[in-house]
């Protein structure tokens, strides 16, 4: 939960950055009623946003960075904290003793710094505290991860919601002077990530999960015009392949099902069989679809654009954010925990792919036929866990 107030009773760090969020929402929600064939995010948007650690920002933090890239026209999607990207200005030696960073010849390099009157941009840390009310024991978040369903038992998880403040380093900064050699990498990198349309293939991991039926339930492919999930028989249906007009249509639309899919009671249990067609509860579960398919596809390099079913909810969408922020937190919240589970299950199948002849994907498909997924435990667990932003949090200590 974001804290209500603060000691002057204020709006929370928290509440103000799901007040710009909201925001950003608006404005693409406007836009895309002014023309619903766009796709969410323009392509120099699409790549994923990243630390300067090249972790990827997921769910809801790498929804508002590809929002505020695209507004400000950033086209290179590394974000840093204001003290993570100062530390590149130092390093550390074996024995622990920082210094100023030097070139080849021992010379200071010129230090990086956030440009005068840059404004940042929040994202979202939860940390967990793990406590035995008994003994009063606290223990790491990951060590209670593994512990036993019993033993976990014995603790109660308390989750605390964090805002930081984070820059883009590429145009936020003076990086692309003080090192550019770094700058140029960042760029290359950036370039890369961009996909080449034209052929009905999207991503061989996506292709697999699809063709393989590798996902949590089937999806079947058919001749016909229709793409739906149905919670009442779990399976997915999708229009073949050649029915659309590349790779990336098909990807991006299946990926759509998929995120209806981790709905399922099984799953993430947002409830779906009790939404009416039309209903505002029906609205917010296809917004949550649409934003997790876009996510999704922009970490595999892919535009997605809204479904021509999704885009008469527009008008809704928009309503529902305006009456304010609390809307679109619990979606964010939900974005989350659905791209969480399918990212997971698609690095699945890449580590799997990776083996070349050896590789198994026995241990995914059983998961598809039956009602009963205790493996999905694991797969819900991690879908709940923070955003990766770790490391542009913690930081080493450095001369003055």
């Amino acid at each position: 939960m974001a804290d209500k107030k603060n000691n002057n009773d204020g709006p929370s760090a928290a509440d103000k950055a799901l007040e710009r969020f909201t925001e950003l929402m608006i404005e693409k929600i406007q836009t895309l009623q002014g023309d619903w064939k766009k796709p969410w995010f323009t392509p120099g948007a699409t790549q994923p946003p990243q630390n300067l650690s090249g972790r990827h920002y997921n769910g809801g933090n790498s929804l508002m960075l590809m929002l505020q890239a695209e507004k400000m026209g950033y086209d290179i999607p590394v974000w840093g904290t204001f003290d993570r990207i100062t530390n590149l200005n130092y390093v550390k030696d074996k024995n622990g003793n920082v210094f100023q960073a030097r070139d080849k010849h021992g010379n200071k390099l010129l230090m990086v710094t956030v440009n005068k009157g840059e404004k940042s941009f929040p994202v979202f840390l939860t940390t967990f505290t793990v406590v035995n009310p008994e003994t009063k024991e606290r223990i790491p978040y990951d060590d209670y991860r593994n512990l036993s369903k019993e033993d976990q038992a014995k603790y109660k998880v308390y989750p605390k919601l964090q805002v930081f403040n984070v820059f883009n380093v590429a145009a936020q900064t003076n990086l692309e002077l003080a090192r550019p050699d770094m700058y140029e990498k960042l760029k290359a990198q950036a370039a890369g990530q961009v996909q080449q349309q034209g052929d009905l293939k999207s991503h061989p991991a996506i292709d697999l999960m699809i063709d393989e039926n590798l996902f949590f339930c089937p999806i079947n492919q058919v001749k016909g015009d229709k793409a739906y999930y149905s919670p009442s028989s779990d399976h997915i249906v999708v229009p073949k392949r050649e029915q659309f007009v590349d790779g990336e249509a098909f990807a991006t639309n299946t990926l759509h099902e998929c995120a209806h899919a981790t709905g399922a009671d099984s799953r993430l249990s947002r409830h779906l069989g009790g939404h009416p067609f039309g209903s505002p509860e029906y609205a917010r579960e296809e917004l949550i679809a649409e934003l997790s398919a876009a996510v999704i596809s922009s970490q595999y390099g892919m535009s997605k654009h809204i479904k021509s079913d999704s885009a008469q909810y527009l008008k809704s969408w928009l309503g529902s954010l305006q009456q304010g922020p609390e809307y679109l937190k619990s979606v964010l919240g939900d974005v989350r925990r659905s791209t969480g589970m399918i990212t997971q299950r698609l690095e699945s199948i890449q580590q799997e792919m990776n083996k070349g002849e050896e590789a198994d994907y026995s241990r995914f498909r059983p998961e598809n036929m039956s009602a009963q997924q205790p493996a999905q435990e694991s797969q819900v667990q991690a879908a709940k866990e923070a955003e990766p932003v770790e490391e542009e949090v913690h930081h080493h200590g450095r001369s003055r």
